[in-house]
């Protein structure tokens, strides 16, 4: 018997489906995500608890005309299999494969390339001004999570609502998580159920006795059914949402299709913007991301028939991991570490610390321009250190806040930027290859990338020591740990890793490894080149780089960030400053382009980021003679 899914092409199609074969089809969507997500990995939990969700809304809504705008858009994987794309659903978040986010260039049903907390609502609020200005009558629906509710721009755009905003419905999908669990005081309002219990059965005990009495019983039942209302309101979040023109529905079962098409096809004719408040359990119907919320929130590759994780190949520990296992024992060996993370302490491996010195380990929610300000607000009297973990990506968002509530008061924040580097299953909205840029643009701002594990540590021991605001750089790979005890880093002391007259390669982070290989496929073409890992991009070692451009006068900088302004921009800089007119320079990194989302390996190809490729551009570039070459081999 042939699948229904395998039969829908377009939303459309699922109209005049029954409940029954609606539910059928709810259980074929959600074997279809587990079997794609136990090869390739994805964001499982999330969309585990949509599907029903997103059943309602393509039975009920006409997409793409109405227009469902996703914050985030991680949980779209049911949206993408309704709009005609389960035939590429098996390539999702791999090279040329969909794109694990909404994506506007893969259907007409997707509005907007998202992949960041709290934009949804701002989205639907100007697309209902473009829509009201063109007198059109499509609705717009805004697709938010809880978390959504600890980001301020929901804030600033629930405020800019109008009451009198026709065809506009969000909804909230409520699992009481983002990837961490929830925190802060607007999750309390949301876990305060519009039928509270007590008061649910305060009024069903005094409806019995009141209704028997004669002629007045209807009268007083009645009374009592507002009486009850008004209490409902002291404990559900109706007045919360009221005080910003949005009339509330809710809370509804998520993963009941029939109550939610109910719920949608009861607002329609609504004069005012609406809100239902839908909840639904995150990875719904699989025990283990039930149980496991956050582990299974960006799963990696697992046995179906378990849920266990498949062992990764490598068994070296991440950057993540080092930093994580690394900053625990650093906090109990010191009382003065004060960690501060939106929530991100999951990703970043922060949960060990967290669950020993909660007081210490502390996540604001999805509110990054906070974290960082408030990290301002710890450390400013200089008795506590303290230390922001945040993605690069996110960094971004809390760039004002860097300059002016941390860099300007010129308080010592150490910056411990994950995912520095390409995000190759997350794409184009998760790659941290900006950071460099408007970090360099701070004044007094050190800026530093560990090549190892053991690197790591050392920068993260000496930041406290810097007395000024630090970023520490590192990836979400694979890294060595080596050996040996622990040095003393100082700002501005490179590393010479290798030795060659002919060529400087300065290569940042982890593409010292890479830098090495290139060296090495060099000198079977008789070329000898000197390695540096600069360990630092702000202050450079002007004195190291001056003695070997003294003699050497072809430059290479390697690194994973976008080439016009990271690493290779700095040390162009250097070379103007200092009047280095002769130099031959080549900087190799990513380029001024958007890059998709696909396999790590793939795409260092794609960049030309491979030994082989970057040993290929270096002799295209510069001209070695078969002199030179036969002098090396000798």
């Amino acid at each position: 018997m042939k699948s229904l899914l395998s039969q829908i092409h377009t939303p459309d199609q699922i109209k005049n489906f029954s409940i029954e074969e609606l539910n059928a089809l709810a259980k074929e969507i959600h074997e279809r995500i587990i079997e794609v997500m136990s090869k390739n990995g994805g964001h499982l939990a999330s969309n585990l608890g949509a599907i029903e969700l997103t059943l309602a809304l393509h039975k009920v809504f006409n997409s793409p005309t109405d227009k469902f705008i996703w914050d985030v858009s991680h949980q779209t994987y049911t949206h993408k299999l309704l709009t005609g794309r389960d035939d590429r659903f098996d390539k999702i978040r791999q090279t040329d494969g969909l794109c694990g986010f909404s994506h506007p260039k893969e259907s007409e049903h997707d509005h907007f390339h998202a992949g960041h907390a709290g934009t949804a609502m701002s989205l639907a609020l100007g697309q209902a001004a473009a829509r009201d200005l063109e007198k059109g009558e499509e609705y717009i629906l805004p697709v938010i999570g809880d978390a959504t509710l600890t980001c301020g721009m929901a804030y600033e755009a629930l405020n800019n609502v109008s009451r009198d905003l026709k065809k506009f419905i969000v909804v909230l999908n409520d699992n009481r998580m983002s990837i961490s669990k929830n925190v802060g005081a607007i999750t309390h309002i949301l876990s305060r159920l519009l039928s509270n219990p007590t008061t649910h059965r305060l009024h069903q005990e005094i409806d019995a006795i009141v209704s028997k009495i004669p002629t007045l019983g209807s009268l007083l039942s009645n009374q009592g059914r507002k009486l009850t209302d008004s209490l409902k309101n002291l404990v559900s979040p109706a007045a919360f949402f009221d005080h910003f023109g949005l009339s509330y529905i809710g809370p509804i079962d998520g993963h009941d299709i029939k109550k939610l098409i109910d719920a949608f096809e009861g607002v329609k004719d609504s004069q005012w913007p609406v809100i239902i408040h839908v909840l639904t359990n995150k990875g719904n119907g699989m025990s283990t991301a039930m149980e496991n919320p956050c582990t299974y929130h960006g799963a990696k590759p697992f046995y179906k028939d378990t849920g266990t994780f498949i062992p990764q190949p490598s068994t070296k520990p991440t950057f993540p991991k080092v930093f994580g296992n690394h900053l625990l024992k650093m906090a109990e060996d010191d009382e003065r570490i004060v960690v501060v993370t939106p929530a991100m302490s999951s990703g970043s491996r922060l949960d060990s610390m967290m669950e020993k010195f909660p007081e210490r380990c502390i996540d604001v929610g999805i509110a990054e321009s906070h974290a960082v300000t408030f990290a301002g607000g710890i450390a400013s009297d200089r008795s506590k250190r303290v230390v922001v973990s945040i993605y690069g990506t996110f960094l971004q968002r809390a760039f004002d806040n860097l300059f002016h509530d941390v860099c300007i008061q010129e308080i010592p924040v150490v910056f411990a930027i994950d995912r520095a580097g390409l995000s190759a299953g997350d794409g184009v909205t998760h790659h941290g290859i900006y950071d460099i840029s408007f970090l360099n643009a701070m004044p007094n701002m050190i800026i530093c990338q560990p090549r190892c594990g053991k690197v790591l540590k050392e920068l993260m021991q000496s930041s406290f020591d810097w007395g000024y605001p630090t970023a520490i750089r590192y990836p979400n790979q694979p890294t060595d740990l080596l050996e040996g005890e622990l040095k003393k880093r100082v700002p501005g002391e490179a590393e010479i890793l290798e030795r060659g007259d002919d060529l400087l390669i300065l290569a940042l982070g982890h593409m010292c490894q890479t830098a090495l290989e290139v060296c090495k496929k060099l000198q079977e073409k008789g070329i000898n080149a000197t390695v540096v890992d600069p360990v630092f991009i702000k202050p450079l070692d002007s004195e190291l780089l001056c003695e070997l451009l003294s003699k050497q006068k072809r430059l290479v900088t390697i690194e994973e960030h976008s080439v016009v302004s990271g690493m290779g921009a700095i040390v162009n800089h250097f070379l103007m400053s200092k009047g280095y007119s002769n130099i031959e320079v080549l900087n190799i990194g990513i380029p001024e382009t958007f890059v998709e989302h696909g396999g790590y390996k793939d795409i260092l190809d794609t960049l030309g980021l491979t030994p082989d490729k970057i040993t290929d551009q270096i002799t295209q570039t510069f001209a070695f003679t078969p002199k030179m070459k036969a002098q090396k081999v000798h």
